[in-house]
């Protein structure tokens, strides 16, 4: 398991494919890194969480690929948002960057304050820059195609537009959002451009079949491409405090160990995608690249190729500690340990050096209350 320790140490600064197009004119990427990742416990954990770690096998962890994929597009105006706790890791994992390219974050505040704070900082520096914003724990498949979806959301951004990349939805998931898709707005440089009618909650079973077999809904993955000032003046229409406190910590930093606390803790999507939406002020682009948020260990299984050594696995990390005989499944031999698996079916086993997760596929989504139970039981140092 890579840590800010182990991890590969350099920028994410090798050069884009063969062929790629330059940087975009005034087109930043911003990256959230927060969050704990608590379905993916004991790998991720509240001081190491998943965007961290290489859950890939590529020898790069979440946050450095995500900087490698938005490279060709962003050069070196990258932007990472990231908590107090997790500075010096984030550091040592992207040491290209320079130290103002780290905003760090007090105290975590959704979504909203930390993407709002980069685009503060960015309106100071120029009033027409565009953001991206990309979760830093995403996995993305096709990036040609990846990169020609933001250049379309670059070019209809700079028409005032928030834009927001949906995904194309493979089976009928409920532990996503979607996006109600509208009639056609093509713009110069989008002619794939569509209308965002709402964005829509997690659905249940029943309704996302119902959305995968109407065609008129996409995964809600909370990639948002905008005009800094625009978001800027989005997000004043319903918490305009927020904005007024955002610029002043932009014009001095210092500022933010006493001002961040008074930031409402809320989600981009909640404070400014939804308002715009249903004003008609958001735009969509269907994205048809492979995309995974990493969500719990049956989403990061279906990822890992199956063990040429151990059929019917799926091994993360080195494979010297296990032995497997007749299972199927995940298995993270990760404490130093044997571990042996003998005849179970969709088996998942994490083992590290302080905690042992034993479950099954179908269980996974239930790991995030194992931590919340070890938390009310004292034991926080697990979590």
């Amino acid at each position: 398991m890579d840590t800010a320790a182990d991890a590969p140490r350099d920028g994410g600064r090798e050069p884009g494919p063969a062929g790629q197009a330059d940087p975009l004119d005034g087109f930043t990427a911003v990256i959230p890194a927060g969050g704990s990742g608590t379905r993916l416990w004991p790998l991720s954990r509240s001081g190491a969480p998943k965007f961290l770690h290489d859950l890939t096998g590529s020898g790069r962890s979440l946050l450095q690929a995500t900087v490698d994929r938005l490279r060709p597009l962003a050069g070196d105006r990258v932007l990472v948002v990231t908590g107090a706790r997790h500075e010096e890791a984030v550091r040592a994992q992207l040491p290209g960057l320079a130290p103002e390219q780290v905003l760090v974050e007090p105290a975590p505040r959704d979504s909203m304050p930390a993407i709002g704070w980069a685009a503060a900082v960015l309106e100071r520096q120029d009033p027409d820059a565009v953001l991206g914003s990309f979760a830093a724990d995403h996995v993305i498949g096709d990036e040609p195609a990846f990169h020609g979806v933001v250049q379309q959301a670059v070019a209809a951004a700079r028409t005032g537009a928030l834009v927001t990349l949906g995904i194309s939805p493979t089976h009928p998931a409920t532990g996503f959002g979607y996006i109600q898709v509208g009639a056609e707005a093509p713009v110069p440089g989008a002619p794939d451009l569509r209308q965002v009618e709402a964005f829509v909650e997690k659905p249940d079973a029943q309704r996302a079949a119902e959305y995968l077999a109407g065609g008129a809904h996409l995964w809600n993955a909370g990639m948002f491409v905008v005009q800094a000032r625009t978001l800027l003046e989005l997000l004043e229409a319903g918490h305009p405090e927020m904005v007024r406190t955002l610029r002043e910590i932009a014009a001095q930093p210092d500022l933010v160990t006493s001002r961040w606390d008074s930031l409402t803790r809320i989600a981009i999507d909640h404070a400014v995608a939804e308002p715009a939406a249903a004003a008609g002020r958001v735009r969509v682009l269907p994205a048809r690249f492979a995309w995974d948020d990493i969500g719990d260990f049956a989403s990061l299984a279906a990822l890992l190729p199956e063990s040429a050594e151990h059929p019917g696995l799926r091994v993360l990390g080195p494979g010297e500690h296990l032995l497997s005989d007749g299972s199927t499944g995940l298995v993270a031999a990760q404490g130093g340990r044997m571990v042996i698996t003998l005849g179970l079916d969709d088996v998942v086993v994490v083992d590290t050096p302080d905690a042992v997760l034993v479950t099954t596929r179908e269980r996974c989504q239930d790991v995030k209350a194992v931590v919340a139970a070890l938390q009310e039981r004292g034991r926080g140092d697990l979590t």
